[in-house]
């Protein structure tokens, strides 16, 4: 079967620990819409991304994508993976071009802070947290973990020096919410997660003729 330009989808929202009716939409989806959806829950694994195409159902970020089955040849659809981008461990770390950061604490609690968020400045205040943060994280060891099709970014996780926990709940006064800043004056993170782009990410267009 050959690859479609787009195909027609329903969604419907899931709502996790209840039963809910809500409406389905259907529309026309393009088919690179759709896969890139498969792609950030499958990642670029082309026996599970067939396994999803043929059941004609997934869940992604609350929503239920359901579509007539279908069964693209494996070579037509490998290179339509291989636009997705691939982990790249040599890829240094550049913590100017973060966008997200994600405080880990040891039993396991999480504290996701996007750069809107903690980018915004308090009243009169040249800096940001968001500012403040990038800098103490550029000066500690970042490790590479993955590139996250689900963030469209190269995840790097940092294991933080005592000194440079003890220098981001320092600065939690800078944070523009005042119940984040008390989430990160109180916090015990010893990790961070740094969500870092790249300056551009190919995606399969599919065929147009």
């Amino acid at each position: 079967m050959a690859i479609p330009a787009s195909i027609r989808v329903k969604l419907s929202s899931e709502d996790a620990g209840a039963l809910t009716l809500t409406p389905v939409v259907a529309q026309e989806l393009p088919f690179a819409e759709l896969l890139d959806r498969i792609v950030e829950t499958a990642g670029k694994d082309l026996d599970r991304v067939l396994r999803i195409l043929e059941a004609g159902t997934m869940s992604s970020g609350g929503t239920r994508y359901r579509w007539q089955g279908l069964a693209p040849h494996r070579a037509e659809l490998a290179p339509a993976l291989a636009e997705f981008p691939d982990a790249d461990p040599d890829r240094p770390f550049e913590a100017r071009l973060a966008v997200k950061a994600v405080f880990q604490e040891p039993l396991g609690a999480r504290l996701e802070m996007p750069q809107q968020a903690a980018g915004a400045r308090r009243f009169l205040r040249r800096r940001s947290f968001w500012d403040a943060l990038v800098a103490i994280l550029a000066a500690e060891e970042a490790l590479y973990v993955e590139y996250s099709y689900k963030e469209k970014a190269d995840r790097y996780r940092i294991r933080l020096s005592r000194t440079a926990a003890a220098a981001i709940r320092a600065q939690a006064g800078m944070l523009a919410y005042r119940g984040l800043a008390q989430r990160v004056k109180m916090s015990t993170f010893d990790a961070v997660d740094v969500y870092v782009p790249r300056a551009s990410a190919v995606r399969f267009q599919g065929d147009s003729s």
